[in-house]
């Protein structure tokens, strides 16, 4: 055989095999393709209950009257009795964060059309800022005794009345934790779709967080603590939760 016919076979025997390894590495590419459109996305739950630690509690007193000097002295009067209630029933002097006083002239308004309603209106704000939770929620359950003394309280403006918020302050203390408890329960969750699917969990493709809220426990969820609120609510027990969802890869 000639030199020329065994270049010939040779060179079409290395093309053969390039095309075979040329064509395997195609099916392979295509099957890693298939592979990455296969995925399942999940969520996970993680809730934990915890006992507020913060409570911020405006108790608001109002005089009404047609003398300024009477009623700013009926309003200072009704202030000191309440600072005597706080004393009386263990709450410290500096557990009182503030004490704002507003003065209203309802003569100085034009859009007030009645004119047999009493002029002036004084509203002091007696802010109390304790983490003695259990104090406070208990002292706030007496008010009916500050009525019963003839003290008028304003249930206007923000704080929801005159009700104590019950705050949970140590939320990065338990992120990491529920973090790693919801992260568990979503592989879980893959876990269980790849054995009804046959096929096997693989690595993560995308994950994200969802808030974490904080709810009174025994209410629906209604607000974010995530970024730094909390609903307001009248109970100290909270619960805390957090939704991931995540991307598994199925092999």
């Amino acid at each position: 055989m000639s030199s020329d016919r065994i270049s010939a076979l040779i060179l079409a025997a290395g093309i053969g095999i390039g095309l075979i390894a040329g064509g395997a590495l195609l099916a392979r590419a295509v099957e890693n393709a298939k592979n990455s459109d296969r995925y399942v996305t999940v969520r996970g739950l993680a809730e934990k209950d915890v006992t507020a630690d913060l409570a911020i509690w405006p108790i608001k007193v109002r005089a009404a009257g047609n003398s300024l000097n009477e009623v700013n002295r009926s309003a200072d009067e009704a202030r000191g009795k309440v600072l005597e209630f706080l004393a009386k029933n263990g709450i410290p002097a500096d557990a009182v964060a503030s004490q704002n006083v507003r003065v209203q002239d309802r003569q100085a308004n034009d859009y007030n059309q009645n004119n047999n309603a009493l002029r002036y209106i004084v509203e002091y704000t007696i802010l109390i800022r304790s983490q003695d939770v259990e104090k406070v929620q208990k002292v706030s359950q007496m008010t009916d005794q500050l009525v019963a003394a003839g003290i008028v309280l304003s249930s206007q403006g923000n704080w929801d009345g005159n009700s104590p918020q019950f705050l949970f302050t140590q939320l990065n203390a338990v992120k990491p934790a529920m973090m790693a408890d919801a992260t568990k329960a979503a592989r879980e969750a893959a876990r269980q779709f790849a054995a009804d699917s046959d096929s096997t969990v693989g690595n993560i493709r995308r994950a994200s967080q969802g808030l974490f809220t904080i709810a009174d426990r025994d209410q629906s969820v209604g607000g974010s603590e995530g970024n730094g609120g909390q609903p307001a609510g009248s109970s100290p027990n909270k619960r805390i939760r957090v939704v991931v969802t995540v991307d598994y890869f199925l092999n």
